[in-house]
């Protein structure tokens, strides 16, 4: 199973997704979210590499025993490896529908370490659904949340989720500024 998507959430979440809905994940895409589009091609950076994650179940704030989706809390710990050594910490919340293959959930995740040579951190958000079996993941770098030599950080991220269940990303970035 692949998983193409932009930048932003929890790798394992897409996989996750798809057991839980019986389903098998196509590569995708999704058009550049506009907070994270890259305006000066010349600046345009590129970060590759494999992540490990793991997500534990959490309580909801508010109990959910309603009829129709049911939703979900998890916590986010991931670990980059690559381009993007680094670690992050996170959250999500999703919604699982009745129909078969229909799903979603948001998540935010905050990144410290080191990207190619610059350190600090930013904030990725993540926003992805299921549509009967269509996914679509659209992860960006929140505007403004770099800090340290990650000041003026914007980007979006792919996943790929290999068959055999490796996590691997990939980052295109650039700065507000140069450095």
């Amino acid at each position: 199973m692949t998983m193409t998507a932009h930048f932003g959430f929890p790798a394992m979440i897409p996989s996750l997704l798809a057991g839980a809905l019986g389903v098998a994940l196509p590569a995708t895409g999704a058009s550049p979210h506009p907070a994270a589009t890259i305006e000066d091609s010349t600046m345009n950076q590129h970060a590759k590499g494999a992540f490990d994650v793991k997500l534990e179940p959490q309580s909801l704030a508010i109990e959910d025993t309603a009829d129709g989706a049911k939703r979900g809390r998890m916590s986010i710990d991931k670990q980059f490896h690559g381009d993007l050594e680094a670690s992050s910490k996170g959250e999500m919340l999703s919604a699982m529908t009745d129909t078969k293959g229909s799903a979603g959930y948001v998540a935010i995740e905050k990144v410290e370490g080191s990207l190619h040579d610059r350190t600090g951190s930013f904030v990725l958000q993540h926003n992805a659904t299921m549509t009967r079996g269509t996914p679509f993941l659209d992860i960006i770098v929140v505007p403004d949340s770099g800090t340290g030599e990650l000041a003026g950080l914007s980007g979006t991220m792919k996943i790929d989720i290999a068959p055999d269940g490796k996590h691997s990303y990939s980052f295109d970035y650039t700065f507000a500024e140069s450095r």
